[in-house]
Order: C-alpha cells, then sequence, then structure tokens
C-alpha cells in the first residue's frame, strides 16, 4: 500500500482517504461532497492538466489539482 496526494493517483485506481491537509474551507468543502478521512475514492480521470476526477459514495466529482494535492490517500488497488 503507498501513502501518497490524490493528484498522482492513476486512472482506475482505488484509495482511501488519510487525512485532508487543507485550510478550513478547503476541509468544509471536501466534507460537503463527501470526501472524508476513512472514505474510499475511485479515480475516474486524472490527466496532466485539468482536474481529478473521483467517485466517492456513488457520486462524480473533478477536484482541482491543487485542492487534490491536500488529499493523502492510501491506494489500496
Amino acid at each position: 500500500m503507498t501513502i501518497v496526494s490524490l493528484d498522482v493517483v492513476p486512472e482506475g485506481r482505488i484509495a482511501r482517504v488519510l487525512r485532508i491537509s487543507g485550510g478550513r474551507n478547503v476541509m468544509m468543502r471536501l466534507l460537503a461532497m463527501g470526501v472524508t478521512p476513512g472514505s474510499t475514492v475511485r479515480v475516474i480521470s486524472n490527466k496532466m492538466h485539468g482536474p481529478v476526477v473521483i467517485e466517492v459514495r456513488s457520486t462524480t466529482i473533478g477536484i482541482g489539482r491543487g485542492v487534490a494535492r491536500k488529499i493523502i490517500v492510501e491506494v489500496t488497488e
């Protein structure tokens, strides 16, 4: 198992959120979207440019690369 930031997880991989290392606004926004410590996310799209598209709690969302760098995950699959 590898611990990295969400912005480097390859497409199609599944990861578990360990922590969010952002400020209060980033933390509250992510929590409202269902990205919480312990939640499982599947990376749908992670190109070199543009947002990281993930599926979390049966919902697909796009997250900017800067915010994705603040989400620390453990790649499980």
